[in-house]
């Protein structure tokens, strides 16, 4: 139970990312509200089945660092464009489970080359949490002295995000921040939009997302659940993960796959006996679904507590994020590609109808061809 309330604890964090998202792209409520159900609900139904019935932890979410990257993304294509890439990129997670071809991507688009896209993309949130913090000294303020007390004295037990979001709320209620009477739409109205696709979108936005669900989310989860003792359907997760991706890019552009943190969590010694694990992905995709099934009142709170709460526990909810972006980047063997990707991400370069995203993806990987080509070969090696 624990767990499970913890994970709640992190959801919720998400959730402020995604609102913080979806207020930079300029969604209309109704594609909130399809966007919170893509996120939540769908891949909490699709865990809690496979989990029920492997009597293994598999909790599937949707991937956090595709949320952020689609953020970034938002003033550069529309949203039916977004939708579009985000449902050809199922598509592709379905064709290379028969084909094979997962690791033949990898080599073709290195991890660390999208992680330092990565870690462009996020860097934004973060920057922004502190830029707001010279006039909401005493929201943000407050839950970053907690977010870091919590991490000393609390965690692993219970994630530092928790105490940090409860002190946001409680000094925005005692300070009168909270706007009780401000009225939002909680009827469940996600609203389903027609995918357009346009080359620049597809090429942008398809790759990193394969990456994303495949090398970086489901292959290391299914490592872990191995060393732990349990024998995960490989093939049918990521099948269930394109399905699930292009059965939700209709309601809003996100991967669906095993969240690596999450399955730490819920699979590792913390959980309790191995036999008994699972129900904490349980009662964590119950937990999901509720917030997928009760997406109008996303609405309800952006209207509710000031923007500095949200741009807050963003803010810190992509602290991990970054975190584990630049570990990634850092960590070798590839170095200057993943620093080009970085830096042209944050800028505003634009090239033949193409922006920053793409050509951090293609000039990353043309400065590491160029000038680290034995690290690129030794990655082929080993992948």
């Amino acid at each position: 139970m624990a767990v499970a309330l913890s994970m709640g604890a992190v959801f919720t964090a998400v959730l402020g990312v995604l609102l913080v998202a979806a207020e930079t792209i300029g969604l209309s409520d109704g594609e909130v509200n399809g966007w919170i159900m893509a996120a939540y609900g769908i891949p909490a139904v699709i865990g809690f089945v496979l989990t029920w019935r492997y009597r293994i932890p598999l909790l599937f979410t949707g991937n956090v660092f595709i949320i952020v990257f689609i953020a970034r993304l938002g003033t550069e294509f529309s949203w039916p464009e977004l939708v579009g890439a985000s449902l050809l990129a199922g598509i592709a997670v379905l064709i290379m489970v028969p084909l094979g071809l997962t690791k033949t991507i990898s080599r073709l688009l290195p991890a660390p080359i999208v992680f330092g896209l990565l870690a462009g993309a996020v860097l934004p949130f973060i920057v922004e949490m502190f830029t707001t913090l010279g006039d909401e000294r005493l929201i943000i303020g407050g839950a970053i002295a907690v977010y870091l007390v919590g991490k000393v004295l609390w965690e692993p037990r219970v994630p530092a995000i928790l105490p940090a979001l409860v002190a946001a709320v409680l000094i925005a209620v005692l300070s009168g921040r909270v706007d009780v009477g401000s009225s939002g739409d909680t009827v469940l109205t996600p609203v389903l939009t027609a995918p357009e696709f346009s080359l620049a979108s597809i090429l942008t936005v398809a790759p990193v997302m394969l990456v994303l669900i495949t090398v970086q989310a489901n292959i290391p989860s299914m490592i872990f659940l191995r060393e732990q003792g349990y024998a995960p359907p490989e093939r049918l997760i990521t099948l269930l993960s394109g399905a699930g991706t292009v059965g939700s890019s209709v309601l809003g552009p996100v991967g669906l796959s095993l969240s690596l943190p999450a399955t730490a969590y819920t699979a590792g010694p913390d959980a309790g006996p191995s036999a008994t694990r699972y129900w904490s992905v349980l009662m964590g995709s119950i937990i999901l679904f509720a917030y997928g099934l009760l997406a109008g009142f996303a609405t309800l709170i952006s209207d509710v507590l000031p923007a500095a709460v949200l741009i807050v526990i963003a803010g810190l909810a992509l602290l991990g994020v970054m975190s584990d972006a630049l570990k990634k980047v850092t960590a070798g063997p590839l170095i200057w590609g993943p620093l080009f990707a970085f830096a042209i991400t944050l800028s505003d370069l634009t090239l033949f109808g193409f922006g920053p995203f793409f050509w951090a993806i293609f000039g990353g990987i043309g400065v590491s061809l160029l000038i680290e080509r034995p690290a690129w070969r030794s990655m082929q090696v080993t992948a």
